[in-house]
């Protein structure tokens, strides 16, 4: 017996409802790891906390890292490199040695990726520290002396000056110490920020131990 071909039209089609949304959320890992270089299981995880948002998983992704520095800031870092840039004009060069745990990860790719954006900032930016530490108490109170000087005909009460000098000696630590100092390359991050990332994506401490900048 002949069927009529209505038969099959009434049968209801199935759809996958979710597949849009899996192909959304694996699009959106691959970005996310594209973006950051940190593993994809960490980029799957950062996603599903932060609803698909990609910028509040990269907040997520540092705050792990900054964590994770925490964690491993106290193991001896004996190995690594020393990264070498010359700018095109050949009148700045950049000299930067950059510490890790074992000689497995100074040969990464990622170790030296950051150890070369590294140089390049120095290059560009001319920390004059490290860290905070390193700064002399004299020059902190040359400093202060300046601002005073500047401000000494405003006629502003003791304690408001104090919070404005304050302030501009914050700024001023900022702008000279290179963990402080905004990453050239990411405006949203500073250069602390740079290596808590590399220390979460590499998985070991890493220190930058000595720079040495030099301009014609």
């Amino acid at each position: 017996m002949r069927q009529d071909s209505n038969e099959y039209s009434t049968r209801p089609v199935l759809v996958d409802e979710d597949g849009p949304r899996k192909n959304n959320m694996i699009d959106k890992i691959k970005q996310l790891r594209q973006e950051t270089s940190v593993s994809l299981s960490q980029c799957k995880k950062a996603l599903e906390e932060a609803g698909g948002d990609i910028d509040k998983s990269k907040e997520l992704l540092r705050k792990w890292g900054e964590k994770l520095a925490g964690k491993r800031g106290g193991r001896e870092t004996s190995q690594g490199i020393i990264e070498a840039y010359i700018h095109a004009n050949k009148k700045i060069g950049v000299l930067v040695e950059v510490k890790c745990e074992t000689d497995f990860v100074a040969k990464n790719d990622d170790f030296k990726e950051f150890a070369h954006n590294l140089a390049l900032h120095i290059a560009a930016v001319n920390p004059l520290y490290i860290t905070e530490d390193e700064i002399p108490k004299e020059l902190i109170e040359k400093e202060k002396e300046i601002y005073k000087e500047q401000m000494a005909k405003e006629n502003k009460k003791p304690e408001m000056m104090d919070k404005i000098i304050d302030g501009k000696i914050a700024k001023y630590k900022k702008e000279i110490v290179l963990l402080s100092q905004t990453y050239i390359k990411d405006e949203s991050q500073t250069i602390e920020g740079l290596l808590n990332e590399a220390i979460a994506k590499i998985g070991e401490n890493i220190t930058i131990n000595r720079f040495v900048r030099l301009e014609i």
